[in-house]
């Protein structure tokens, strides 16, 4: 994903808030810790209204099991398109919906190395619940880790595993699958139900890379087959959704498209029912993210579900440490309870 916020602005913040520190003689190290904070998080401390006093134990959906999936994921290392993390990584979500009543498929893609130009192998991995309903809801996130930790000030090419960033994502719709399966999301008997994962999201060694080459795929072969049998009514995707300070805001641009729109009201409504007071109902950033391509290209109704608020954004302090079962567990159940409950 990609923040359209004002970087000439945010730089000019953190020049400000660097002078200042340099005046007044505060130490420069704790004035540049500062400054990075500022630059990859810009976050401020939350009121007790939008903190909600749940524990594990007050949430059905298990968390502590959907963390066990995501630091199992992050155990694998660095999973960027067309490696052998992939790879391994691939196989371990396949193997595991493979236990399940779904149906699982690879939807393979070829496009150019950003690097080298050699033709990379991409693969977006579709499960299906109820695959003969013709009315569906998408429910996604991307995958893939960015290559390199860009964002690091000690070591832009160091060592990244996307914990919130990639892992998290995917670990609430492998969890998710125990409710489908179990019955325990009881969704209106018209709908099917499509968990897809998203390779290359972010596949690039620069911060003018080509951003969201799966979704792009994905949506476009979707739009190109009128003959498909089914139609996605309504789509969510989930990304960065781990943070153990959670704090997840309507993204303005789902909220600007007035197909999709709807859809974040519906699930804010249910966080507010269930006492998730970390979704908080107002806009804050505009994120380019998959979303963009499945609603642009595919013509799919369709939120972000985003905390952009996290300080380890594409550096190597994006680990499992810094996620939150309790996270996972509050996100995950909100998107069980609002399929429960969509009309």
């Amino acid at each position: 994903m990609n923040n359209t916020e004002n970087e000439p602005d945010m730089r000019h913040k953190r020049n400000r808030i660097i002078a200042v520190v340099a005046f007044t003689g505060i130490v420069v190290a704790a004035a540049i810790a500062a400054a990075q904070f500022s630059w990859f998080s810009g976050r401020k401390p939350l009121t007790p209204k939008y903190q909600s006093k749940l524990r594990l134990s007050d949430i059905p959906f298990n968390g502590q099991q959907a963390m066990e999936h995501l630091k199992a994921l992050c155990d694998i290392g660095p999973r960027c398109t067309g490696s052998e993390g992939m790879k391994r990584q691939q196989e371990y979500i396949i193997n595991y919906f493979k236990q399940f009543d779904c149906k699982v498929e690879r939807q393979l893609f070829d496009y150019p190395h950003p690097l080298t130009k050699e033709k990379t192998r991409g693969c977006n991995i579709i499960v299906r619940w109820r695959p003969e309903r013709t009315e569906r809801i998408l429910l996604c996130t991307h995958y893939d880790t960015l290559p390199y930790p860009m964002n690091d000030k000690r070591n832009p090419k160091g060592r990244f595993v996307g914990a919130n960033d990639g892992a998290s994502g995917t670990a609430i719709l492998m969890e998710l699958a125990t409710w489908m399966e179990k019955g325990q999301t009881a969704i209106n008997p018209k709908y099917g139900v499509d968990f897809v994962f998203l390779d290359a999201e972010e596949f690039l060694f620069s911060r003018t890379g080509r951003f969201f080459v799966g979704s792009e795929f994905f949506a476009s072969q979707y739009a190109a087959n009128p003959q498909r049998g089914y139609k996605y009514v309504k789509g969510v995707l989930l990304d960065m959704v781990g943070d153990s300070d959670l704090q997840i805001y309507y993204e303005r641009v789902s909220m600007s498209w007035r197909d999709s729109s709807p859809i974040a009201r519906e699930i804010w409504r249910v966080a507010a029912r269930l006492k998730v007071k970390e979704f908080i109902p107002t806009t804050k950033y505009d994120i380019n993210d998959d979303h963009i391509m499945l609603h642009s290209r595919g013509d799919i109704p369709c939120i972000d579900i985003i905390d952009f608020d996290y300080p380890y954004w594409h550096t190597m302090d994006d680990v499992p440490s810094n996620c939150s079962a309790l996270s996972l567990a509050k996100v995950g159940w909100v998107i069980a309870e609002w399929l429960k409950e969509t009309k």
